[in-house]
């Protein structure tokens, strides 16, 4: 594991990072999702594709990176961004998986690779609108205290500087920003997610012009049974655009 300090809005972010394959040279940029890290993603991926350098990344505030205000999707993408200045990274592949697909959409890569990415507003529920307005209630009657009762499982045990990112970046409609990625996509999901449901998919689908879409057996974390097929893929598709 390694460190680089990245300075953004008058503030020091550490953010820890693992490269595998480092002689390679097409870079292959991963990103987790809400609440999760690094980790995760390389013992799915680092095993396959052995011809990119393969670079895992904690986002700020999660697994060993820091952060010590609020954000929004878009600072965290230029907080990638600055951060793959420092290494000499390009953006020839950039794979985000929930949350994280909305950071790589913005950072604008050769080819984007969705993994049941978030980024398209779902409606809440009745039962979670009638939560939120308990809460409210019980803030301005000074009972914030209560909050973990009624805060969605991902904003649980935050920081406060986390649980106004959340907040930031929960509600985030990207349709425009998806309509306007130029360049290859590959979305893959799981027909059984419900955290960032088909629905989802389908519609990024149609707002990105040159994308395909592929379909697996499995929840919102298919992917870690699917990582060979989902390799082939991507390479497959990289090698195209190297024909273009």
């Amino acid at each position: 594991m390694a460190v680089k300090s990245i300075q953004f809005k008058q503030r020091t972010f550490d953010i820890s990072y693992e490269i595998v394959n480092p002689e390679a040279k097409i870079d292959f940029i991963v990103l987790h999702g809400w609440g999760s890290n690094k980790n995760l993603m390389k013992q799915t991926f680092a095993p396959h594709m052995d011809t990119f350098r393969h670079i895992y990344i904690d986002l700020p505030g999660f697994g060993n990176s820091t952060c010590s205000t609020a954000l929004t999707t878009a600072d965290i993408a230029r907080i990638v961004e600055l951060f793959m200045i420092h290494i000499n990274a390009s953006k020839d592949i950039v794979l985000g998986h929930s949350f994280g697909g909305k950071v790589a959409l913005l950072l604008d890569p050769k080819v984007l690779v969705l993994v049941a990415s978030a980024g398209i507003y779902i409606p809440k529920s009745l039962k979670v609108q009638a939560k939120i307005a308990v809460f409210k209630a019980l803030k301005g009657l000074g009972l914030s205290k209560f909050r973990s009762l009624f805060v969605a499982d991902d904003a649980k045990e935050l920081s406060e500087y986390m649980y106004q990112t959340f907040k930031n970046v929960v509600n985030e409609d990207l349709s425009d920003e998806f309509a306007k990625y130029e360049k290859k996509a590959l979305l893959f999901w799981g027909k059984d997610d419900t955290a960032t449901p088909l629905s989802s998919a389908k519609k990024i689908d149609t707002l990105i012009e040159d994308s395909r879409l592929e379909i697996y057996e499995g929840d919102h974390y298919f992917f870690m049974k699917n990582a060979q097929d989902i390799s082939t893929k991507i390479q497959t598709t990289f090698l195209e655009t190297l024909g273009q």
